[in-house]
């Protein structure tokens, strides 16, 4: 791979391409903008290959990118003045969003769980999505997030002491 074999990139890219996608869906929350962070994740893959540790994960490397691909994406967002606020995006609004992978008796729940978690902190919501969304170990997330598990873990921790203040708040009439 380190020498520009297209074989061993596509085969990364098929490897990771729906990781990638199922984990810039969790953090943006928007299917047309993951679509796009998980397209410029493999670009930037395939442009810093040559950069990348070979005692590293690949794994790891590739979720880094990915999460700071995400949080550029909505930090960005945010800066952007509320010039073009009375368009509709085409795409679904945080307020619809629904992860693809939740049953259809869940949605209701999940619609309110998503909208939740996109108030998180930047931090939390990174350590949040990653490790009950995506299912990674407090060890990978660490290592992605480049932090310590312990940091992981407190950051879990205000995360779910935030969402349970958020939706126990949103049943109240």
């Amino acid at each position: 791979m380190r020498s520009g074999d297209q074989g061993a990139f596509r085969h990364l890219v098929e490897a990771y391409q729906q990781k990638v996608m199922n984990t810039a869906l969790g953090m943006v929350q928007d299917e047309a903008v993951a679509e796009d962070i998980t397209q410029e994740v493999f670009v930037t893959v395939y442009k810093t290959i040559l950069s990348f540790r070979q005692g590293a994960s690949v794994a790891t490397w590739i979720y880094r990118i990915t999460v700071n691909k995400c949080l550029d994406h909505l930090r960005a967002k945010r800066r952007k003045p509320g010039f073009f606020s009375f368009v509709q995006p085409e795409s679904h609004p945080v307020g619809d969003f629904v992860h693809p992978g939740v049953l259809a008796e869940q949605r209701d729940n999940a619609k309110r769980l998503f909208q939740a978690i996109d108030s998180l902190p930047e931090n939390q919501k990174t350590a949040f999505v990653l490790t009950h969304v995506e299912e990674m170990p407090q060890k990978e997330v660490a290592d992605i997030m480049d932090i310590s598990v312990k940091a992981v873990e407190s950051l879990l921790q205000r995360a779910k002491a935030n969402l349970r203040k958020m939706l126990e708040s949103s049943r109240e009439p």
